[in-house]
């Protein structure tokens, strides 16, 4: 077998193996349900695995923003957005994963041209707007950035910057809202 064909093989089967991984991952974290809340009372690293929980689903929606918000009060709140962002970050490679694997079908779409010399000149100022503002549209960012071969750690570094604001911002004015009501 040519080497190029060898690499063209290997790279579709890191595509399906990926995709794999995205559905096993996402059909368990939507099966969590409401049991993803007990890892709150386990502090910090509770966070971190609620986080990761919640943004490793890809559009199916996770409830994370809710339990950032309320652990501000009873934690530390700049601890709690520093978790809960490594956990969100981590958890966004799922998407990333999802446009790796989906990159042969996406490359098709006439749209791709477009995006890819925008994501290329802009991708990481749109990573970390994106992560920074909870909308549903991150998942769409995620994927593209992994269809368009963004470098990961890249990608991981604006996510994390992003989504540690986020989350920070959440779990002080989580801290503020609560304890005026007490």
């Amino acid at each position: 077998m040519p080497a190029r064909r060898k690499a063209k093989w290997s790279l579709t089967l890191a595509r399906i193996l990926a995709l794999i991984v995205v559905l096993i991952i996402s059909v368990y974290i939507y099966s969590l349900g409401d049991q993803a809340k007990k890892f709150a009372v386990y502090g910090y690293p509770g966070i971190f695995l609620i986080s990761f929980i919640a943004y490793a689903t890809v559009i199916l929606p996770a409830p994370g923003i809710a339990i950032v918000f309320a652990a501000g009060a009873v934690l530390h709140p700049l601890g709690v957005g520093l978790a809960a962002g490594a956990g969100a970050t981590l958890g966004e490679m799922v998407g990333y994963l999802a446009g790796f694997s989906g990159q042969g079908v996406i490359e098709r779409a006439d749209i791709y041209e477009r995006l890819s010399g925008w994501m290329t000149r802009n991708g990481p100022l749109t990573i970390f707007l994106l992560s920074m503002i909870p909308n549903p549209f991150f998942d769409i960012a995620g994927m593209l950035a992994g269809a368009l071969k963004m470098p990961i750690n890249k990608f991981l570094l604006w996510c994390f910057f992003g989504e540690t604001l986020k989350m920070t911002a959440l779990a002080y004015l989580g801290a503020n809202a609560i304890t005026r009501f007490k």
